[in-house]
């Protein structure tokens, strides 16, 4: 399980070794993504609070990139965070995350983002839930849930 600890190492000295890379153009994105997929995960955009369809959708499944189709996170990680993004206290796997300084907008918070394609996801903070203590904030349009079959 991951700690605030190792999130910051990683943001000082470098992210796990992904399991593949995925690259391609501004193009290639634009054609494969809609336009509020690409302003997300390409330029780093934020949905409006609230206005994410996974938002509030608790079914079974796994979170996969849009972008790329790496498995990010599973639905039993999901909580209700109140922020209005759907939220998790970990990434399914350790390396399916790179996580990133930002300074934006005068704050200082840790950017996270697929490890296979930097798509930018979201931002990771301390103040989730025991047992992590972590609260991965992540935009709906930057995923897409597979639903598990029953």
């Amino acid at each position: 399980m991951l700690t605030w600890k190792e999130i910051m190492n990683f943001t000082l000295k470098g992210n796990l070794k992904p399991e593949a890379r995925i690259e391609k153009s501004e193009t290639e994105w634009k054609a494969q993504l809609t336009p509020e997929q690409f302003r997300i995960t390409r330029q780093k955009g934020t949905e409006r609070a609230h206005s994410g369809a996974l938002c509030s959708i608790y079914d079974a499944g796994e979170y996969e990139c849009v972008c790329c189709n790496t498995i990010l996170f599973d639905s039993t990680i999901k909580f209700s965070s109140g922020t209005g993004w759907p939220s998790f206290t970990q990434p399914i796997k350790e390396n399916s995350i790179q996580y990133k300084k930002d300074s934006t907008f005068g704050m200082i918070r840790v950017e996270v983002m697929c490890n296979t394609c930097d798509a930018h996801l979201g931002h990771v903070f301390p103040d989730g839930p025991e047992p992590s203590g972590l609260r991965y904030c992540i935009n709906s349009e930057s995923m897409k849930l597979i639903k598990e079959d029953k």
